[in-house]
């Protein structure tokens, strides 16, 4: 007989792992066994919230089957790694590790030992993903932006990894072609870390994508328009409406050369609910894991590109000054 549930323990009880936990807690095949945090007084507060209980980082291994991990992303490779060494199922918040070489350690565990791991790239679990790859095929060009307000929370990497990693993903996942050059420049605001971003990514294929990623705007947006040559795409991903002009749906344009337009809106899903039973079913049913290593490589291959052309761009502003004018502008409040 089948098994009918898993039992999942999660690791990190930060400002998404809180999500992960009361997710969990109501999860029909899920069996939340508890939750561990270095830091007690918030590992006791998530529990009380989501009904769990609080282990040490060894207890919880051996209590659970599957291990969701939501520690900060610099911990990611460490814990998968114990996870995958100790024969638990591994979902790992995004990105799943520093380097491709870490990247590459924990999918050869995974493989070796036959345990599922899943990388937490939410948007490809949402209806807007749905959206926007049930009609759009092929696209030459992709823009894209992601900006908001300042908040603390992920500031212990750049907005690259924060932000546009998400981006980085759903266009990897769009256009489906090995990168062959970036062109990006960034720079640090509020911290250490890149804040701003911006992003010009040429594919082998022939298609390109433009990127822009901040989080020291004065307003959220989030916003992408395709072109195909099946059509052209407008999304507004906050609004959560779509136009596609196309010859294949929608009403007729008058004038317009047998091209239509279909102007239609979707209704949101929980992504983090489907990412769970996803999740779930892949370690009980066998079914396709739908991010896994490869696709969370991937994306985390395309966010090191964008660093490092960052990084050479960033030597050259300071070489010719630009950079310390940009610096002494934001040090003034500008």
């Amino acid at each position: 007989m089948a098994q009918q549930s898993l039992r999942i323990g999660l690791a990190g009880a930060g400002h998404f792992g809180r999500f992960h936990a009361l997710k969990l807690a109501k999860a029909p095949r899920a069996r939340f066994v508890g939750l561990f945090d270095p830091d007690q007084a918030r590992a006791e507060a998530v529990a009380k919230e989501a009904k769990t209980a609080v282990f040490s980082w060894p207890a919880l291994l051996d209590a659970c089957e599957a291990l969701v991990i939501a520690a900060p992303a610099e911990a990611h490779f460490a814990v998968a790694e114990a996870a995958l060494l100790a024969g638990k199922h591994v979902l790992v918040e995004k990105p799943i590790a520093a380097t491709l070489a870490e990247a590459d350690r924990l999918a050869t565990l995974a493989r070796e030992r036959r345990l599922v791991l899943q990388v937490g790239h939410l948007v490809r679990y949402s209806a807007e993903y749905q959206a926007l790859a049930n009609r759009m095929r092929r696209p030459l060009y992709i823009e894209a932006t992601r900006i908001a307000p300042f908040k603390p929370r992920g500031t212990d990497v750049s907005v690259i990894l924060d932000l546009m990693i998400h981006d980085l993903d759903l266009v990897l996942a769009l256009i489906d072609s090995p990168i062959a050059s970036v062109d990006a420049i960034g720079a640090p605001i509020a911290g250490p870390h890149e804040d701003i971003a911006n992003a010009r990514v040429r594919f082998a294929n022939g298609a390109v994508a433009t990127i822009t990623a901040s989080r020291i705007s004065l307003k959220t947006e989030r916003k992408m328009r395709l072109f195909a040559p099946t059509g052209y795409m407008s999304v507004n991903f906050i609004d959560r409406k779509l136009i596609f002009i196309s010859r294949e749906r929608g009403l007729p344009i008058p004038g317009g050369s047998g091209y239509r337009i279909e102007e239609t809106s979707w209704r949101e899903y929980d992504a983090l609910e489907a990412e769970h039973a996803a999740f779930i079913a892949s370690v009980l049913e066998g079914a396709p894991v739908l991010v896994d290593a490869a696709a969370g490589k991937r994306a985390l291959a395309a966010a090191l590109a964008v660093s490092e052309s960052m990084a050479a761009s960033r030597a050259l502003a300071e070489a010719s000054g630009l950079l310390q004018k940009l610096e002494h502008s934001a040090s003034s409040g500008f």
